[in-house]
């Protein structure tokens, strides 16, 4: 973010912030005004002399005589200059425990919780932020929402202290700290508690916070790989119906659905995960959309589909995206059974394809899955077929050709046998189509005696018949 933006979204909060003064009062509007004025001068400081514009800030705080809105803004120009510009973490914090007290009753409730939502995503480095914000100790950082924690329980402010707890929750879930993550989670689910519920619209907020926790859940235990408790959370979290959450939770929970139900190779449960996934992503503009389609398709071919994943109206505008164009030319070398092609397109592009572990985790599926189908394809026209000619074609040892022979005998997808001494794949065609003759030649003669039998039958009851009526 540059200076010119920093400073445009702070016009933007001084802007959305409604100042009530009494007109009754004259003095006292001036010396709002002066006040305001000295805001300013000193935000005008800060491009050009951070120190002048920090004291100038301190200046405001130090002579109102009562905490203020002026107060207020001024610790948190100082708070973000400490914090992004001067890379002073510590001093940073101090200003902050500063501002928080300003919140219980000097400034209102919306713009104070806006301005330290704005304050923590700065510090957590989250979404617009994620590239400007410094690296800073685990404790600075924890001890921010700390200080957060502790003025949102002094306010009675719960509504704050959950979306505080929440920031905390994806800090550690990003950073991979566990350990710190658990309690919070757990702190969490008390405020989702069906006791907390109190109505209808209540119910609704708890649903889509209990739905944000899920996919904090679900991304732990895919990362921690611990299945059950995966599949655990995936089922609790397909239960909850009374929300609305963000699309960008559903697509989360969702992805990491699919991507659980690939590893059990359940593709069919996969690719309906996946596809939702892909449309929330793509609903909130989320660009793990591209990532998402990447597995949907890999879904799609191994699963053994002829549908082309990109002839839907949702994921067809990315047929032609940069990171998509690679997984285009692999489908259409994995339908045209071309595994040389296909081969080249994965070296080619690893960047876009097998630099991710979990895609590269299937590769060698994938790549089994298409030499297969292409030695049902080849064989067709033959009774017997070498197996060197085979690995040679598919550019693999003749050992691995073989393994793939006895894995398509086994699977009963073709009929034939090894003859190891020989290296040949020795088909069963001849036999098989000579069975079929024999069955039907005996099902036929089976039906002439059974004819037969019938034409006996009746002539001898006819004879019987007649005879007991000339005897009559």
């Amino acid at each position: 973010m540059s200076d010119d933006e920093f400073m445009m979204e702070d016009a933007a909060d001084d802007e959305e912030y409604d100042f009530d003064y009494d007109d009754d009062d004259e003095e006292m509007d001036d010396v709002a005004g002066d006040v305001e004025n000295q805001y300013y001068k000193a935000k005008a400081l800060k491009e050009d002399d951070a120190e002048a514009a920090l004291k100038a800030f301190r200046a405001i705080v130090d002579e109102q005589a009562e905490k203020g809105e002026w107060g207020f803004k001024a610790l948190k120009q100082m708070t973000k200059m400490n914090y992004l510009f001067l890379h002073r973490p510590e001093a940073a914090l101090e200003t902050y425990k500063e501002l928080l007290s300003y919140t219980k009753s000097n400034v209102t409730r919306n713009y104070a919780e806006k301005s330290i939502n704005n304050i923590l995503d700065y510090v957590g480095g989250e979404g617009k932020h994620a590239n400007i914000s410094p690296k800073v100790p685990l404790d600075t950082l924890e001890a921010f929402y700390s200080a957060t924690k502790v003025a949102c329980d002094e306010a009675k402010n719960e509504r704050l202290s959950t979306k505080c707890n929440l920031k905390l929750a994806k800090l550690w879930l990003d950073r991979k700290e566990y350990g710190r993550l658990h309690p919070i989670l757990a702190s969490l689910h008390a405020t989702c508690a069906p006791g907390a519920v109190s109505s209808s619209s209540e119910d609704q907020t708890k649903g889509s916070l209990l739905l944000e926790l899920y996919a904090i859940e679900i991304q732990m235990y895919s990362d921690l790989k611990e299945t059950r408790k995966l599949k655990e959370i995936y089922g609790a979290s397909m239960q909850v119906k009374n929300a609305i959450p963000h699309p960008r939770i559903m697509g989360v929970i969702r992805e990491c659905g699919g991507k659980m139900w690939m590893m059990e190779k359940a593709w069919e449960k996969a690719s309906t995960d996946l596809f939702e996934s892909f449309r929330q992503y793509d609903e909130s503009g989320s660009p793990q959309r591209i990532q998402v389609l990447k597995y949907l398709v890999l879904t799609y071919m191994l699963m053994g589909s002829d549908i082309n994943p990109f002839d839907s109206q949702e994921t067809k505008p990315y047929k032609n995206d940069p990171q998509i164009v690679a997984m285009t030319g692999l489908v259409s070398a994995y339908q045209a059974r071309d595994v040389q092609a296909a081969e080249k397109i994965l070296k080619a592009n690893r960047d876009t394809i097998t630099g991710d572990p979990f895609i590269q985790y299937f590769i060698d599926d994938l790549l089994r899955s298409l030499r297969t189908q292409y030695i049902i394809d080849i064989i067709k026209p033959y009774t017997r077929l070498e197996l060197d000619y085979i690995g040679k074609t598919l550019n693999i040892s003749t050992k691995e050709a073989e393994s793939l022979v006895v894995s398509l005998i086994l699977d009963k997808k073709i009929k034939g046998k090894i003859d190891q001494v020989n290296g040949l794949l020795v088909l069963d065609r001849f036999h098989a189509e000579a069975r079929k003759q024999y069955q039907a030649l005996d099902g036929l003669t089976s039906q002439l005696d059974l004819l037969n039998r019938r034409v006996i039958s009746d002539k001898v009851g006819r004879e019987t018949r007649s005879g007991i009526t000339s005897f009559g």
